[in-house]
């Protein structure tokens, strides 16, 4: 898609890679409308992007997961910029209870903002898209949606779902001029990752351990203009981390080599 001249809307933007896709978007060209659920770091990050960018930026407050919110958001970018161009569904929770601890609650939650803000918002743009003849849907999943996230089975089953979705998408609309990419990431120096590292639970250090030995650490930046040049040549599956899609074929070649091989993984990390 061209980014120059686009309207993009970002959920979790209030930092992380959400925040440095709003700047690179907004670098390059595009409108954005910036959303997360905390509206003091929501509020922080937009008015560093405005600093330098004054009339190409605005922020709304709310929950991504929520149909009223995203109709929101999408009204907002009409009235300020026009017609959405862009939907980046990069907003998610992680570490939300531990093995099979996990409560109803840590498991709905997941579902709603890992997956369901996604169809959601798919449910309100996709139609438009379609009658415009053109549209983007880029969903922010993880390398634990091609592999799997060690401690963590809420974050694992709803970030392979997100992954299915976005194939889903891709695979329904994506000869009828929706575009959808799909952003699997490992180590990215976030909170959520971080959060993880210092966490009082052994399990969530576990889990964060596990990705930062797996591979190198990005900072979001990295991220973010890795995505910028993937969506100008309409690719669907974004991975900043090469090792990803070596680890992802030797998974699909030998399921059960692949799986003794984590649960060995696991064992080291103790």
């Amino acid at each position: 898609m061209k980014i120059d001249n686009s309207v993009a809307i970002v959920t979790g933007a209030g930092g992380g890679i959400g925040a440095a896709l709003c700047r690179r978007l907004v670098e390059n060209g595009a409108r954005v409308v910036a959303t997360d659920l905390d509206g003091e770091r929501l509020d922080k990050e937009v008015a560093a992007i405005r600093a330098d960018h004054p009339d190409a930026i605005v922020g709304i407050a709310g929950d991504c997961s929520a149909t009223d919110h995203i109709r929101a958001s999408i009204e907002l970018a009409e009235s300020s910029f026009g017609p959405v161009d862009l939907y980046a569904a990069n907003a998610g929770v992680g570490g939300l209870g531990e093995n099979l601890d996990s409560t109803e609650e840590d498991w709905q939650t997941s579902i709603d903002v890992n997956l369901m803000a996604h169809v959601r918002a798919a449910k309100l743009l996709v139609p438009g898209w379609i009658e415009r003849g053109s549209g983007h849907f880029l969903s922010t999943a993880s390398a634990a949606g091609l592999l799997t996230q060690i401690g963590s089975a809420t974050y694992s089953a709803t970030k392979h779902a997100a992954v299915a979705f976005a194939e889903w998408l891709s695979v329904t609309y994506g000869d009828r001029g929706v575009g959808v990419s799909c952003l699997c990431p490992m180590g990215v120096n976030t909170n959520m990752l971080n959060s993880g590292a210092t966490s009082d639970s052994e399990i969530a250090r576990k889990s964060a351990k596990a990705v930062t030995e797996a591979g190198m650490v990005l900072e979001p930046l990295e991220v973010a203009d890795m995505v910028i040049e993937a969506l100008g040549t309409d690719r669907f599956l974004i991975l900043p981390h090469p090792d990803v899609l070596e680890f992802f074929r030797r998974k699909a070649s030998d399921y059960d080599r692949w799986l003794r091989g984590m649960r060995r993984y696991q064992e080291s990390l103790a």
